[in-house]
């Protein structure tokens, strides 16, 4: 299976909104999500990173996938 296949880009505001409503930080949210801090600083600048980061950075927010991904056109 190709990598690119399992590539998601999280919505960087949607992201950071969400990381500021809850007043959290991004090493607060790494430890949470259990990912690096270079993983949520990534996210945070709109690169997109791994499914299974995706899903467990929404995990350590505690909010479902679907809001934090881009809108659909």
């Amino acid at each position: 299976m190709c990598k690119e296949v399992n590539k998601m880009r999280i919505d960087r505001v949607k992201l950071i909104a969400e990381m500021a409503r809850q007043e959290i930080t991004v090493n607060e949210l790494a430890e949470k999500a259990c990912v690096s801090r270079v993983t949520i600083t990534a996210a945070r600048g709109g690169k997109s990173c791994s499914r299974n980061s995706v899903l467990h950075i929404a995990h350590g927010l505690g909010v479902e996938v679907s809001e934090l991904l881009p809108k659909e056109d």
